[in-house]
């Protein structure tokens, strides 16, 4: 029990700590990898240590984080960039594994089994850090698309890699460039292909479903049933029916994608406007707690892993440290640069559909590689032992060497990236709000449209109609001068005096249903139905 309390704790102040990083204006990872590391300073004794299960880390921490950005990933986006985002989610990634493994061989002494394995680990970067950094100060949208596909591919091809790196070095498996390229395919194709039908049937169980709390507990288990279903499917097809030797796997991550971007895309029409809303909030808590509850495992598991680094010298683990961090920092901008404007000069038909970025945007995406909770969750998901039952080779280094590129990227690479988007002047280029003020126009014309032919029915009121009609005209007129950036009507300065009054008035009111609670007079459920009431209205006060 006391060592529950101590992970309660811990959690709470991963939570002042993200306040802490909003006050300050940086993303909460920064701020948790340095907590991370601060734990692992605590005398002996005072902390509990744990050790997670290896293949139990994989299953807590990767279905829900990559299903809940997949989820609201946007395909237009996605789809409109496959060939960037692919040549960072795939090229990258196995240009970093090769680059990382070399350095980690080399320079630190890693066989080569491990050192591949620890170039897939620290393959993947961290969405959170830098779209959170990219949004705050506004950039051109295209970044931060490309930032959050290449994460959410990432991720997969990391993993994939992984997963053939992890077997080499376990034993359980020879290395061959044909079947290693086989297996990621086949990895790729059939994860995807799990991840759809899971999300088709998800979509399915959501389209029969009336119950809030139910559908968001469906949306819960949707990435863990992909994510298993994926890992167990090859099994069953290949040993059980088909009868053939060896070990496939489909890639769990990828049908976690998958599902996430399927029911994602159908969420609008599928869920009601409460599983949303609610569901929402969930979501954030759910992956807010993941990544605070991964840093503070592998601070807690820091003194175990330096404990079996007794033969390193200090110096010598922080100069492997900056070696490998190095290295992953360098392959990244020596990759993006020629990845960029060498298609271009090679392919007319690319220059013309595409033609090439300017340098400073580049520059950005080559410095925005932070890694993160994914690279953290791989390195806990090591085995203890080989297949033969000896100590997984260098298990301990390549634990420390992944915290130490989490810290290295986050800090240096996370705290520098605004002062570098600042330095080249980069600005939001308003697409998104362009976007938003077109479909906020055309939703009020459908509004006012549906609105003429219904002013006939006999349940429709007149004065009904025209306060009505009366609305959503304003907002269209408002939207329009927006989008003309002329207001001689001063529609914005009106809307901004309304919201305040009504912000004024919602006050009001909450103030008096708290009244009447203390005094007796209502319930706490009369009070949570109308308080419910005024907070979504509150909500819609800036649309």
């Amino acid at each position: 029990m006391a060592e529950i309390g101590v992970i309660f704790l811990l959690l709470a102040a991963v939570a002042a700590l993200a306040t802490i990083a909003n006050r300050i204006g940086v993303p909460y990872p920064i701020l948790l990898v340095v907590s991370g590391l601060a734990l692992a300073l605590v005398p002996p004794g005072v902390l509990p240590r744990y050790e997670l299960e290896p293949e139990v880390v994989f299953v807590l921490f990767l279905p829900p984080l990559l299903f809940s950005s997949a989820f609201f990933t946007s395909w237009r986006d996605f789809r409109q960039n496959l060939r960037p985002i692919g040549l960072l989610a795939v090229g990258l990634v196995l240009f970093t594994v090769v680059g990382v493994a070399a350095v980690a061989h080399y320079v630190v002494g890693l066989d080569w089994a491990p050192a591949f394995v620890l170039g897939a680990i620290v393959s993947p970067t961290d969405a959170i850090a830098a779209t959170a950094i990219a949004q705050r100060l506004g950039v051109p949208r295209r970044i931060v698309t490309l930032l959050e596909g290449e994460s959410l591919v990432n991720d997969a091809t990391g993993i994939v890699a992984y997963r053939i790196a992890a077997g080499v070095a376990a034993g359980a498996a020879a290395f061959s460039i044909w079947g290693a390229g086989l297996q990621f395919v086949v990895g790729a194709v059939g994860g995807i292909a799990v991840g759809l039908v899971v999300g088709w049937v998800v979509v399915k169980a959501f389209a029969l479903l009336n119950d809030t709390p139910v559908e968001i507990v469906v949306s819960l288990l949707a990435p863990f049933a992909a994510y298993l279903a994926a890992e167990e499917a090859p099994h069953l097809v290949w040993h059980e029916l088909l009868g053939l030797a060896g070990e496939p796997f489909f890639s769990g991550v990828l049908a976690a994608v998958a599902a996430g971007i399927y029911v994602g895309r159908f969420s609008p029409t599928i869920m009601s406007p409460t599983s949303r809303l609610e569901g929402g909030a969930v979501w954030n808590v759910v992956v807010f707690l993941l990544n605070g509850l991964a840093f503070i495992l592998i601070g807690l598991q820091l003194p175990v892993i330096l404990d079996g680094l007794s033969e390193y010298e200090t110096g010598e683990l922080l100069l492997y440290g900056a070696a490998v961090s190095l290295a992953v920092i360098l392959v990244r901008v020596a990759w993006v640069f020629p990845a960029t404007y060498l298609p271009r000069m090679a392919s007319r038909s690319i220059r013309e559909k595409d033609p090439a970025p300017p340098w400073r945007n580049v520059a950005v995406i080559s410095w925005a590689g932070m890694r993160g909770v994914i690279s953290l969750a791989a390195a806990l998901a090591l085995p203890f032992e080989t297949e033969s039952g000896a100590a997984f080779p260098q298990r301990d280094l390549i634990l420390f060497l992944t915290f130490a590129v989490i810290l290295a990227t986050l800090v240096l690479q996370g705290l520098s990236l605004p002062f570098l988007i600042r330095a080249l002047g980069l600005e939001d280029d308003g697409s998104v709000e362009r976007e938003e003020v077109r479909a906020r126009i055309e939703s009020a014309d459908a509004a006012l449209a549906r609105l003429e032919e219904l002013a006939e029915e006999e349940w429709v009121r007149e004065d009904t109609a025209e306060r009505v009609r009366g609305m959503f005209g304003y907002r269209r007129s408002r939207f329009v001068a927006r989008k003309m950036g002329v207001d001689e009507d001063g529609f914005e300065e009106r809307s901004q005096s309304y919201q305040r009054l009504s912000r004024e008035l919602l006050l009001a009111q909450r103030n008096a249903l708290v009244r009447l609670r203390n005094e007796g007079t209502i319930s706490d459920e009369a009070l949570h139905r109308i308080e419910r009431d005024l907070d979504l209205e509150e909500t819609r006060l800036d649309s």
